[in-house]
């Protein structure tokens, strides 16, 4: 897989989890755990993508 296409599936993911986190939030009965892990998963993508944008 090319770096590029690493970065465009990051994306995807990092934009899936983005949407659900949304979903979370909205929802009355969601855990505070589970949107923090879902936020932690987020931002360890978007690191993986910046420093791949770095070196790309």
């Amino acid at each position: 897989m090319s770096v590029s296409a690493h970065l465009e599936e990051l994306k995807r993911k990092h934009e899936a989890l983005s949407n659900q986190v949304e979903t979370e939030q909205r929802s009355p009965g969601s855990s505070d755990l589970t949107i923090a892990e879902l936020k932690k998963q987020k931002l360890k993508l978007k690191e993986e993508i910046t420093r791949l944008s770095v070196t790309a």
